[in-house]
């Protein structure tokens, strides 16, 4: 019997992790170089953490983060401004059928990551933890 097309919720597929990291790895090489013509963006240092892919491989989602987490909407618009020529870099570099749209979007891992430890040096947290 033939397999669903798209998952059900299982998590993301291991093709779709695949073409992420590939993704990810080649979006933050491109940033790093500063292969863009744009100089306000490669005046910036961006972190790529993560890149989700839909089951498509159509839309990518790419989660950044300026370092030091200054001018964050500014990385945001200038990402965006530039995502054809993103999506052109990246397709080149790529075999896949098609070249996937590019989303960007803010990266808040570092900020749960904060709220998460100051949740665990509270002093009845931790005194639950120890129990």
């Amino acid at each position: 019997m033939a397999k669903n097309r798209f998952q059900d919720g299982s998590g993301p597929s291991q093709r779709q992790l695949r073409v992420g990291e590939l993704i990810r790895r080649t979006l933050a090489q491109v940033l790093a170089r500063g292969d863009v013509h744009d100089p306000e963006l490669n005046r910036m240092s961006i972190t790529v953490g993560e890149v989700r892919v839909t089951p498509d491989l159509k839309i990518a989602t790419a989660y950044v983060l300026p370092l030091g987490g200054e001018g964050q909407e500014d990385a945001i618009k200038a990402l965006a401004r530039n995502k054809g020529e993103l999506r052109r870099i990246i397709g080149k570099d790529l075999t896949l059928k098609y070249a996937p749209d590019l989303r960007f979007r803010l990266d808040e891992t570092f900020d749960r990551l904060d709220e998460t430890r100051r949740l665990f040096s509270q002093e009845n947290v931790r005194r639950d933890l120890e129990d």
